[in-house]
């Protein structure tokens, strides 16, 4: 039954959200229990509020985001963003790609920059959990194999346990991965938890992991944790890393590409 005019359900989010104020996050159950509402309502509710209010979606439940944590943007916003940085960055990144790689590509706007620069190369699969890198490479030489799960709207990522099993049996050459953050202190971050749980286990199952990112995302910190520094093999960058960060990155000997 629809709400009339949509005005109940919003006095429920802004009440929702009035709670997230005062503890920080909510659950669920929580939802159901307080507002005498269904489990999907309350997943509808939240996924509605990631949209409009400063939440984040976690598992079974989401948190307030409105205390200084980075904001993750819609991928419509974020592809406009930097556009020419980042198309440059997926060029230096593709020369690192050659016949026989076995390539993963978490989701991103550089990445799928980097996904339409592959399109014309043969010999490479691409693992990815990303629904529009995967339909970018539709049609094309490459072998693409998709990660299952639930997709997040503001990504197009597939995240989630559906797809664990099958990343337990794969074998990665390079992974390419599209960060929220990167600081000396945090390593690389990430908005999502349930994505940083999928990309942690394709992590987990490569040979080497390069972050790619633009100047933007330096010495910032998202909400939840992907991996230490000293676990990357490379970094791909649009300006030279300075100062602790840059340090840091040399101390656990990352290599550091950075664009013409």
């Amino acid at each position: 039954m629809t709400e009339a005019g949509g005005s109940k359900g919003q006095r429920r989010r802004e009440s929702i959200l009035l709670l997230m104020k005062q503890q920080g996050r909510i659950t669920i159950s929580e939802i159901v229990s307080k507002f005498n509402c269904s489990e999907a309502t309350a997943r509808r509710d939240l996924e509605q509020m990631e949209g409009n209010y400063p939440v984040i979606r976690t598992i079974g439940g989401a948190l307030y985001d409105g205390l200084g944590t980075v904001r993750e943007l819609p991928f419509a916003v974020k592809e406009e963003l930097s556009i020419l940085e980042k198309e440059r960055i997926a060029g230096l990144a593709a020369t690192h790609i050659v016949e026989g790689d076995v390539i993963g590509l978490s989701g991103g706007t550089t990445n799928f920059l980097l996904a339409k620069q592959l399109k014309l190369r043969k010999g490479i699969t691409v693992v990815t959990n990303a629904v529009n890198i995967a339909m970018e490479l539709g049609g094309s030489d490459i072998q693409v194999v998709v990660i299952g799960g639930i997709m997040r709207h503001n990504s197009f990522e597939l995240c989630g346990p559906l797809g664990e099993g099958m990343i337990a049996q794969l074998h990665i050459t390079k992974m390419f991965i599209g960060i929220d953050g990167i600081s000396a202190e945090g390593g690389i971050t990430s908005y999502s938890e349930q994505e940083a749980g999928t990309l942690k286990a394709l992590m987990g199952r490569s040979q080497a992991v390069y972050a790619v990112f633009d100047h933007t995302k330096r010495n910032r910190n998202s909400l939840f944790s992907l991996a230490e520094l000293s676990q990357l093999h490379a970094v791909i960058t649009d300006a030279p890393i300075e100062g602790e960060l840059g340090e840091q990155l040399q101390a656990h000997g990352v290599q550091v590409y950075v664009t013409e």
